[in-house]
């Protein structure tokens, strides 16, 4: 497999994010480890292979990784790819806060202009 570049990973963990049960997974997962039936038990309306498929898209993502316990192959939450995915974000973080604070500036001085009234023509 060739080396990813950064924006491939930030791809990845995006995609992978995209999706609610996905990240309802990872939230599950952030509290231990958990087996592809006790996730699939969080999901009635999910069958057994479609959280599978899920699991596998999130292991793509290097989300998650499984390991072998008996006959389970618990799952287990990966940090890294969030952190990577957090720091990308934190560029643009300063972008939007810059743009607020503008606009907080300008409503300041829009507040403190009296607006316009429009003048009584002057009487001869």
């Amino acid at each position: 497999m060739p080396v990813a570049t950064q924006e491939d990973v930030l791809s990845l963990t995006f995609g992978a994010l995209a999706d609610p049960t996905r990240r309802a997974i990872l939230a599950r997962l952030s509290q231990s480890d958990a087996s592809v039936s006790e996730l699939a038990a969080l999901f009635p309306s999910i069958t057994l292979q479609a959280v599978s498929k899920h699991l596998k898209v999130l292991e793509r993502a290097a989300l998650v990784t499984r390991g072998q316990h008996a006959r389970e192959r618990p799952a287990h939450l990966r940090a890294e790819p969030i952190a990577e995915a957090t720091a990308w974000l934190a560029h643009y973080r300063v972008f939007y806060e810059d743009s607020l604070d503008r606009l907080g500036e300008h409503l300041a001085r829009m507040q403190a202009t009296p607006p316009d009234t429009p003048s009584e023509p002057e009487r001869p």
